[in-house]
C-alpha cells in the first residue's frame, strides 16, 4: 500500500470505529461516562407529565400529591413506547379491570345531563407469591392534545392532563395472597354530564382513561390503563323551519330541517321558494332553477396553550394560539327533483343529505379548553331568469341574467340516543322513596286488620262492606 496518495499522507490516518462506539461525556468534566450502543435507546423516565386543571374540576387530588400527580412517566404513550422496547421486568402483581356498567352515554346537553354511571372491579393478581401492597390508586384522566403546539416535540405544550377524580382503594398496607387467586377491587364513580365527549378531531383531542398505579412494599410499582369512551347524545325534537330572503328579489326560501343530525346515516332537507314569477298586464318575468348544490362543512377551532417554559411566546400565563380547520364531509350537485308552478309563482322539492363516513366526522363539542367542532349545512341555488308573455306562458324566452343564491343553516351532529333513557330516569325508587303501607284510615289512629276464612265470607262480593 502506498504512503501517499495524491499528496495526502496515508499513514498519518487513524482507523475510525463503528458507529455507536464513542464514549458520551459531560460537558463539565473530560472523561467518559458511558458507552452507548447502537440499539439501546435512552430511558424517558425522567420527563415529567403536565397536568391540565383548566379542562375540569380536579377530585381528591390534595397539594401533597401534587408532585405524584405530575410524575407519571407511563401516561405519555412516547414513554409506554419506550418502555415496551425495553425489556420488560417482571412485576410482583398483574393489573386488569372489569368493566360492569354499559357503554358511557350521557344524555342532552351539557347544562342539563345528570352524566353518567360506571362500575367496574379492578383485578390484582399476585405472580411471585404473596405480596404486600402498600398502595392502590386509580385516576380518572382527561386527556387534551392539540396537534399544533407552540412549541414542536414540547410535551407541555402538546398535552395537558387533569384528574377528574382519585380511588385510593387501601388505607393500610394490604397483603395479596397468591393462594386466593385474583382479587377484587369493585369501584364505581358518577361521571359529571357538563364534561365533553370523546373527541379525536384533525387540530385537536380529547381522551379519557381509567390510570391504576399499584405499589408494593419494596417500592415496586405497576401501573395499568384502559380508554373510556364517553360519549353524548342528544334527544330528536320537531323539526326546524327556517326562512331566507334574497333581496333586491321577492324570492324567500322555505327550509324544514331535522333538529338533530347522526355522523352515520342520512336526512331529508325540504324547501320551497316563493314569489319566482311577476306578472305586469301582457308580459311576466319569472325565474327557473337551474341547478341546487348542498354541502355539509365541519368547523373545528382550538387553542394551544403554553407551558412554563414557552409563556413568553404567547405573551403571559393564561394565553395561546388559536386555530381552525374548515373541511368538507358531504356534498352532491342536483339538476332536476323538484316541482316547479310559475302559475302560483313557487318551487317546491326535497332532497336527501348525508355525511360521507369516510370522512370520519366528528359530533359537536364545546370544551372549556377552547376546542369547539360545529357543522353547517350550506345551499347554493342557481337561477335563470326569463321572459313570456301572458297569453302564451309555455313560450319563455331567457334574458340572460341569473342569479346564485347562498345560504347556511347550522346542523347538530350528536350520536343515537337508541331508547333515550338516561341512568336516573331507569334507575328504580329508592327504599326511602317507598311510602309506608297500607296506609291508615282517615278518624283511626291504627289500622287492624283480620283474616277471614273463605267459607266465614257470605253473600255475593259486590254487597261486601268494610265496617268501622
Amino acid at each position: 500500500m502506498p504512503s501517499k496518495l495524491f499528496g495526502i499522507n496515508l499513514r498519518g490516518i487513524q482507523q475510525q470505529p463503528e458507529l455507536g462506539a464513542y464514549p458520551h461525556k459531560d460537558p463539565n468534566s473530560s472523561s467518559p461516562i458511558a458507552i452507548t450502543s447502537p440499539g439501546h435507546r435512552p430511558s424517558m423516565d425522567h420527563l415529567k407529565r403536565p397536568t391540565l386543571g383548566a379542562l375540569g374540576k380536579k377530585h381528591g387530588s390534595s397539594d401533597k400529591k401534587g408532585k405524584d400527580a405530575k410524575d407519571r412517566s407511563a401516561s405519555n404513550k412516547r414513554n409506554m413506547d419506550a418502555a415496551a422496547a425495553r425489556p420488560a421486568a417482571s412485576k410482583p402483581v398483574k393489573l386488569n379491570m372489569i368493566m360492569e356498567s354499559p357503554p358511557i352515554l350521557m344524555m342532552g346537553t351539557p347544562p342539563e345531563s345528570s352524566g353518567a354511571l360506571i362500575s367496574g372491579q379492578l383485578q390484582i393478581t399476585p405472580t411471585s407469591g404473596d405480596v404486600i401492597m402498600e398502595s392502590i390508586v386509580m385516576y380518572l384522566e382527561c386527556t387534551a392534545t392539540t396537534k399544533q403546539p407552540i412549541q414542536d416535540r414540547c410535551r407541555g405544550c402538546m398535552q395537558q392532563v387533569s384528574d377528574l377524580y382519585e380511588w385510593d382503594f387501601i388505607k393500610q398496607p394490604m397483603i395479596c395472597v397468591a393462594e386466593n387467586g385474583i382479587q377484587q377491587l369493585p369501584f364505581s364513580h358518577l361521571i359529571p354530564g357538563h364534561i365533553p365527549a370523546t373527541t379525536h378531531g384533525h387540530i385537536g383531542s380529547i381522551d379519557y382513561s381509567l390510570h391504576v398505579r399499584a405499589k408494593t412494599s419494596d417500592g415496586v410499582e405497576t401501573e395499568f390503563r384502559r380508554e373510556l369512551l364517553v360519549r353524548r347524545a342528544l334527544r330528536p325534537g320537531n323539526d326546524k323551519n327556517s326562512v331566507r330572503i334574497f333581496p333586491p328579489t321577492n324570492l324567500t326560501l322555505h327550509v324544514t330541517l331535522p333538529s338533530i343530525v347522526h355522523p352515520l346515516g342520512e336526512f331529508t332537507v325540504q324547501c320551497r321558494m316563493t314569489g319566482i314569477t311577476s306578472k305586469r298586464e301582457d308580459t311576466q318575468t319569472r325565474w327557473r332553477l337551474r341547478k341546487l348544490t348542498w354541502r355539509i362543512e365541519e368547523k373545528e377551532t382550538t387553542i394551544s396553550p403554553a407551558c412554563p417554559k414557552h409563556i413568553s411566546k404567547v405573551g403571559g400565563e393564561g394565553k395561546g394560539l388559536a386555530h381552525q380547520k374548515d373541511r368538507e364531509i358531504g356534498m352532491l350537485e342536483l339538476k332536476s327533483g323538484w316541482k316547479t308552478d310559475f302559475d302560483d309563482g313557487q318551487i317546491e322539492g326535497e332532497f336527501v343529505a348525508g355525511i360521507e363516513s369516510q370522512t370520519a366526522p366528528q359530533c359537536d363539542v364545546d370544551a372549556p379548553n377552547g376546542l369547539k367542532i360545529s357543522h353547517v349545512l350550506i345551499m347554493e341555488l342557481v337561477i335563470a331568469e326569463e321572459w313570456a308573455p301572458n297569453k302564451k306562458p309555455t313560450q319563455a324566452t331567457p334574458t340572460g341574467a341569473a342569479r346564485v343564491l347562498r345560504t347556511q343553516f347550522n346542523l347538530h351532529v350528536t350520536d343515537r340516543a337508541g331508547m333515550g333513557i338516561s341512568w336516573d330516569d331507569e334507575m328504580p325508587p329508592a327504599y326511602e322513596d317507598v311510602p309506608a303501607s297500607p296506609p291508615h284510615y282517615r278518624g283511626s289512629e291504627l289500622t287492624v286488620m283480620r283474616e277471614f276464612a273463605v267459607d266465614q265470607v257470605t253473600g255475593a262480593v259486590e254487597d261486601l262492606s268494610l265496617d268501622s
